[in-house]
């Protein structure tokens, strides 16, 4: 690919970014981002063929501006599977925050946008795969409890680890960051790891 093609991804990518973080849940068009990015819709449409895959493509494209596989190497580096589940809720709890603006708006989206819940759903099964990460890491030491098969476990921790979860207690509760991350440590040890008291 060419530099120029990749400085209009860029653009696209980067209008699109800025219009999701902005629009407070309300529908951003593609002609919205072809009018923020400079260019037309047509243009928009020789990266992207659908409106979707572009609205995948600038979580990703988050990920990308904000190292988000830089704050996962704890978790993929860990030795033990207690210390990969405290490493991914350290990463993910971290991270949160800095997605929320376009976390809110793609949920927002959701119950009318059939591609902002596509968007949103694949950036979600993503962020499962890590949980279901840490929960075989536990499974392979013999440290997950008999109580939970390794998809039920997964399912939980996916839920704990919500965006809305987060919003409640951070935004709601007034909870601090560090605050929400060893709580949420403490609790998943609890729940998931044998012996498994706290940190």
């Amino acid at each position: 690919m060419s530099s120029n093609k990749i400085d209009t991804r860029s653009r696209i990518l980067k209008a699109s970014l800025e219009l999701l973080e902005a629009s407070h849940g309300r529908g951003v068009r593609m002609s919205d981002i072809a009018k923020r990015a400079k260019l037309s819709r047509q243009a928009i449409y020789l990266h992207f063929t659908t409106r979707a895959e572009l609205l995948i493509a600038t979580t990703h494209y988050l990920d990308e501006i904000k190292g988000a596989q830089n704050r996962l190497e704890a978790s993929r580096t860990a030795l033990t599977g207690t210390e990969r589940l405290d490493a991914f809720i350290a990463a993910w709890g971290g991270y949160i925050p800095e997605i929320y603006g376009i976390a809110k708006a793609l949920l927002a989206m959701s119950d009318t946008d059939q591609e902002a819940a596509t968007a949103w759903s694949k950036r979600m099964q993503d962020m499962r795969e890590g949980c279901q990460a840490a929960i075989d890491a536990l499974y392979r030491d013999k440290k997950l409890s008999a109580n939970y098969s390794r998809e039920h476990a997964t399912d939980i921790l996916w839920t704990m680890l919500s965006i809305r979860n987060w919003e409640q207690l951070s935004i709601e509760c007034g909870w601090t960051q560090k605050q929400y991350i060893t709580m949420l440590q403490t609790t998943a040890r609890r729940i998931f790891v044998v012996d498994g008291a706290g940190i």
